[in-house]
């Protein structure tokens, strides 16, 4: 019976520091204002318990991003067009990397905290490969496609945190506008590429 209860305690708090985090995140005018401290401030818990959950501030980025995108994810693997599996490619492409997009628009701050903290290439963060091998293997699936592996990365490029919130947190470019660039600038890769229809 502790042991259960011990359990639900730690179900419990990581909610909770979930939730602290998400509305920090939410709130601050700059991702680096979320520091360990605030969050199990906010979340009634004792730092040593944050610590103990995520192991550091990375450790707590990569939870809550993954629980943001978890609906995306299910959507990807398992749910109807225009995201699911059974979608032909080339309307995908498009579609996958417009949920990548609006995820980061819809959470640009924590996007650019987990994009900007941590240690070691960007390129080989998991949430990272796992959209790249994605598009690479709905890209490949395209007959005559070149290189699915470079434009994988050059299409993944255009939703970078950075440049998101360089052109649509700074007032350059309204999200819809930036959506609709996206989906052109996509549409015209796989443009390039022989057989389409």
């Amino acid at each position: 019976m502790p042991n259960r209860r011990s359990r639900r305690d730690a179900s419990r708090n990581q909610e909770a520091v979930l939730a602290a985090a998400d509305a920090l995140f939410a709130g601050g005018e700059s991702p680096e204002d979320v520091t360990m401290a605030a969050v199990a401030t906010a979340a009634g818990v004792g730092k040593g318990t944050l610590f103990r959950a995520f192991g550091d501030r990375a450790g707590l980025l990569r939870a809550l991003y993954e629980a943001r995108l978890e609906p995306i994810r299910e959507a990807v693997e398992s749910g109807p067009p225009p995201l699911g599996p059974t979608t032909p490619p080339r309307e995908r492409v498009p579609a996958l990397l417009d949920a990548v997009l609006c995820f980061k628009l819809d959470n640009r701050r924590l996007a650019l905290a987990l994009e900007a903290g941590g240690s070691g290439s960007p390129y080989q963060a998991e949430h990272y490969e796992r959209w790249h091998g994605m598009l690479r293997s709905v890209l490949e699936q395209i007959p005559g496609f070149p290189d699915g592996d470079f434009t994988a990365h050059a299409l993944l490029a255009t939703t970078r945190a950075d440049l998101v919130e360089h052109l649509v947190g700074e007032g350059r470019v309204p999200r819809e506008a930036m959506r609709a660039h996206l989906a052109t600038y996509v549409t015209a890769v796989l443009a390039s590429a022989p057989g389409r229809a």
